[in-house]
Order: structure tokens, then C-alpha cells, then sequence
């Protein structure tokens, strides 16, 4: 009796151990009901088919942190205050996830804030 509970007990470990190594599959972004208007200072785009612009100009995956980091020192400049110093994530519905958390984390590296702007909820 003890080697079916040490079976059940290795096979307990192994499945606690596999499902911390699932990754959660991207998902669409939500509508908001929120009706707050946020400063549009520098604007990331996100298309789903993988296109990029910075402020309505096409930019690459890898060119993007250099010219954010630009685009916040020339910011940080003009603007002393904090609330008025933004990125906005503008990203297409069907776009990864992970790309809106690459834009968000390239932010928090430069000390700025990155919001997400979306579409009103019409229900």
C-alpha cells in the first residue's frame, strides 16, 4: 500500500511541476468603461499583422526602445510635469499581448508611465 501512495505522491510532484511551465496564450485586449482622457504625447501603434509605428512613423521591433528612449528624453524636456510625460499604447485588436507588455516594460525602464488606450465599451 505504501508504493501506491509514493506513486501517487511522484505523480502529484510532476503535474505541480509541469503546470507552473504552461505559459498563458495572448488574448485580445478588452473594452473599457472608462471615459478618462489621457494626455497623447507619444504614441506607440500596434497593428496585429506585426507593423510598428512611433507618432504615425513605421519602425522595427529592435528600433523601437532607442527612438522611445528619444522621444521620453525630448518629452521629459518640454514637459516638467509628471502626469503630462505618457506613452499611449494604441494596439489593434488581435494583437499579442506580449508586444503590448514589450512596449509597457520599455517604459517602466525609461521611469515613464505607458497606458493603453481603448476602445468604449457601447454596451
Amino acid at each position: 500500500m505504501s508504493s501506491l501512495t509514493d506513486i501517487i505522491f511522484l505523480l502529484l510532484i510532476f503535474f505541480m511541476l509541469t503546470s507552473n511551465l504552461v505559459q498563458v496564450q495572448p488574448f485580445e485586449l478588452p473594452k473599457a468603461d472608462s471615459q478618462t482622457v489621457a494626455a497623447t504625447k507619444v504614441v506607440v501603434s500596434l497593428e496585429a499583422n506585426g507593423r510598428i509605428t512611433l507618432n504615425n512613423v513605421e519602425t522595427t521591433k529592435s528600433a523601437i526602445e532607442g527612438l522611445l528612449s528619444q522621444e521620453v528624453r525630448k518629452m521629459k524636456g518640454k514637459y516638467t510635469n509628471p502626469e503630462e510625460q505618457v506613452i499611449t499604447i494604441v494596439a489593434e485588436v488581435g494583437t499579442p499581448f506580449d508586444e503590448v507588455v514589450r512596449i509597457m516594460k520599455i517604459g517602466a525602464k525609461l521611469k515613464i508611465r505607458a497606458i493603453i488606450a481603448t476602445q468604449p465599451n457601447n454596451s
